[in-house]
């Protein structure tokens, strides 16, 4: 099976994008991969550091690997927003794929610092481990706000410029780089999120060198999506969409099925639910009718 480096290089060349979708539990897990396996797509599965908490990061790992082993599908596992170097260490030591550092709460100097210490473990671990770092205030939340973060850089002058992350990548070798470009974490309650700067996506592609990821992408129109991608977006990151679908569809299934005590059975509409919010996002990034 090829590497997740591979399949990002892949992306870029068909001009499509890799979906990352986050879990916390077996159902998500589950209707992730099949949604993908049914496409015949590769994708990546993220684990934020909550996340990870709940779920194990040893038992993330596992799970990932018994898909790789059972269905042969190129599903990887990915350790998001991770705030420290020390939390970077211990997901590489336990298999991850790959590893986001987010020390955009730091200033310039300790985020360069820390990406390239981040870089440096990951190359002496002996596998392919990729490497991301994030440029630029987006948020934290991946959940349902009523207002656009304090903050967040969306409007121009807060965005990441092609000159600070052709700088950052050079100082710190990082594989994957997620610039603020207009996006956000979460959804707004009312109305749309912002739209995203399409034009700025493709000056920082042209001059930092490595592939980009969009982060923030639940509530980003179609249009968006697709324009980001044919300027250099190669990885989106969806959380909320598949908490909402998962709330949802668990509060009607509850409601429906009041006797039901099966777990399982209470369960599985949630796994369809969040199958067919990840189905229609593969094939947008990939330009599937």
């Amino acid at each position: 099976m090829n590497s997740l480096r591979d399949y990002i290089a892949d992306a870029e060349r068909k001009g499509v994008a890799i979906g990352h979708f986050n879990i916390s539990n077996l159902e998500a897990l589950h209707a992730v991969c099949a949604a993908a396996r049914e496409l015949k797509l590769p994708v990546v599965i993220g684990v934020s550091e909550g996340e990870r908490e709940f779920v194990g990061i040893h038992e993330a790992a596992a799970l990932i690997r018994a898909y790789r082993e059972e269905y042969n599908q190129p599903v990887f596992l990915n350790a998001d927003h991770t705030y420290s170097v020390e939390g970077v260490k211990k997901v590489i030591d336990a298999g991850f794929d790959a590893v986001i550092f987010d020390g955009v709460k730091l200033s310039l100097e300790e985020n360069i610092a820390a990406t390239k210490e981040c870089v440096r473990y990951a190359r002496a671990s002996g596998r392919d481990v990729i490497v991301e770092a994030e440029l630029g205030n987006i948020g934290q939340s991946s959940k349902i706000l009523d207002k656009i973060p304090d903050g967040v850089a969306t409007d121009e002058k807060y965005l990441t410029t092609p000159e600070q992350a052709k700088d950052f990548v050079e100082k710190t070798g990082v594989d994957l780089l997620a610039p603020a470009v207009g996006n956000m974490h979460g959804m707004l309650s009312k109305g749309k999120n912002p739209k995203l700067k399409i034009e700025r996506i493709a000056e920082i592609r042209k001059a930092c060198g490595v592939p980009l990821v969009l982060h923030g992408g639940s509530g980003t129109s179609e249009e968006d999506f697709q324009d980001a991608i044919k300027s250099g977006i190669s990885t989106i990151h969806i959380n909320t969409e598949i908490r909402i679908a998962f709330v949802e569809a668990l509060k009607k299934s509850l409601k429906e099925n009041k006797k039901e005590i099966a777990p399982y059975k209470i369960m599985q509409p949630t796994v369809d639910a969040i199958k067919e919010v990840v189905k229609n996002r593969l094939k947008l990034f990939n330009f599937i009718k």
